[in-house]
């Protein structure tokens, strides 16, 4: 019978298949390494990010010329609450939230988002 060669080899051969196989935890160590990769490159900056945005809205006060996330651009005429008082044009005062505020601009600055005409 030629059965007891090929069971030989199949003993040979099932070790050799075993020995490449690594441990639970190195699986568990490259997810942990994987998640401080993302935590460094996406979540701490947007973190940063958001913290500057909070910043820049608490600390705008009237006179202050501002871009709003409508596109409507504006001059702070009373700081509430909540909310802003803003002129976007003469004797015209719209009341809007303080997060509705997406720059605050210079005297002739114009938005980063608007490409001047050329």
């Amino acid at each position: 019978m030629n059965l007891l060669p090929l069971t030989i080899a199949q003993a040979e051969a099932a070790p050799a298949a075993t020995t490449g196989q690594s441990s639970p935890f190195g699986m568990i160590g490259m997810m942990a390494i994987l998640f401080a990769i993302m935590y460094f490159m996406m979540i701490r900056p947007q973190k940063r990010k958001e913290k500057e945005r909070k910043e820049m809205i608490n600390a705008v006060k009237s006179g202050e010329r501002v871009l709003l996330t409508s596109g409507i651009i504006g001059e702070i005429v009373n700081v509430k609450e909540s909310t802003l008082v803003v002129r976007i044009a003469e004797n015209t005062k719209i009341e809007c939230v303080r997060a509705a505020i997406s720059q605050v601009l210079e005297k002739g600055e114009t938005p980063d988002e608007i490409e001047p005409s050329k």
